[in-house]
């Protein structure tokens, strides 16, 4: 057997400081590198006015392509103008695709080495498996810090990440990922990896989506005028509660949920540790989020015992109320949820007890 030939695919639009580090550690395991670079209408405030990333990340990709790029792996796939949405910049790279996986990722997502090579390590070992998903873990405000919550919890925070692909395969929308084979077949429908199961392996996704302010304040400005999203207050969260902490378990962006922060007690992957070096050494430069209200809120005691009576609430949820509405997660307050959840499981137990 040989190792599966992999095809990266990337979106990538303002990506710095992510960018170098990211194509670094893939390099070892990619048969290709596939990254579609600029701006979908939705970003255009933010872009340059032929619809390119303002931050330098087109230079660092031509810089990487010729300094780095020994195997020729990396094709930077480009357009004058803006792209219509991101269906059409995950298709762009598709079409160019030519591995045995496609494996989609973000610029701010990294995973350990040796949990790469585990995964390829499954598919070698079973050629029917038509794809992952896996499990993201998302860090807020600093790398010492993860955000947690009912939006993550329930479902949310598996990603659609590794097809099977070859001839006749196409890749059909963005949100969420979706590929079919030749026979027109769902791959998410067929052989599956459920990322809970990589994740009871060790296996995750390093997400680091909040970390640096300009990169939050550029995502909300996306999801503000992005009509999918619908988050019209994004930009007020970005300064209310990301830069400011005024809602601390609403810290998620997905702010209709609530959301909480952790101390993260892992490992970083190793591109990470670069990043974090050179951001010391002054050799990558850029703004970071201050982190004393972060630890003074995540070492308090009543902190820690609201996140626990959210924590023992879904548990609570899950066993006695798997149908529920969503809307006990959009409550305002965590104790309010709280007696909320246990008013309802105490009425679904009386009556179930009653025989109704």
């Amino acid at each position: 057997m040989t190792r599966p030939r992999v095809s990266f695919g990337m979106i990538v639009f303002n990506g710095e400081p992510f960018i170098l580090y990211n194509l670094r550690a893939l390099y070892p395991f990619a048969h290709q590198i596939l990254v579609v670079e600029g701006a979908c209408l939705s970003s255009k405030r933010i872009a340059t006015s032929d619809g390119h990333s303002t931050d330098g990340t087109l230079e660092a990709l031509y810089k990487f392509k010729k300094e780095e790029d020994i195997e020729n792996k990396l094709e930077i796939i480009v357009k004058d103008g803006f792209w219509k949405e991101k269906d059409e910049q995950s298709q762009a790279y598709a079409e160019r695709a030519t591995g045995d996986y496609l494996w989609q990722i973000d610029v701010d997502e990294f995973y350990q080495p040796d949990d790469m090579a585990a995964i390829l390590q499954l598919f070698e070992n079973d050629p029917t498996i038509s794809g992952a998903s896996i499990k993201q873990i998302t860090f807020w405000g600093g790398f010492d810090y993860l955000t947690d919550g009912f939006y993550l919890r329930n479902g949310e925070a598996l990603f659609r990440r590794i097809f099977r692909w070859g001839p006749g395969y196409s890749y059909i929308t963005h949100r969420p990922p979706t590929v079919y084979n030749a026979a027109g077949k769902d791959l998410f429908t067929l052989h599956w990896l459920n990322g809970e199961e990589l994740a009871a392996r060790g296996i995750l996704l390093y997400h680091y989506s909040l970390l640096f302010p300009k990169q939050v304040i550029e995502k909300c400005e996306y999801y503000a005028t992005a009509g999918w999203a619908e988050r019209p207050h994004a930009r007020d969260w970005a300064q209310e509660v990301y830069l400011n902490l005024k809602k601390p378990f609403r810290v998620h962006n997905v702010y209709d949920y609530l959301s909480w922060l952790e101390f993260f007690k892992g490992q970083h992957p190793s591109q990470i540790n670069a990043l974090r070096k050179d951001i010391h050494e002054g050799k990558v430069k850029l703004e970071l989020r201050q982190t004393q209200d972060i630890e003074k809120l995540l070492r308090s005691p009543i902190y820690r015992a609201e996140r626990s009576m959210l924590i023992f609430s879904e548990g609570i949820r899950k066993r006695y109320q798997p149908f529920w509405s969503r809307q006990i997660y959009r409550l305002k307050h965590p104790i309010a949820s709280f007696k909320s959840l246990l008013r309802k499981t105490h009425h679904k137990i009386r009556s179930s007890q009653k025989g109704f």
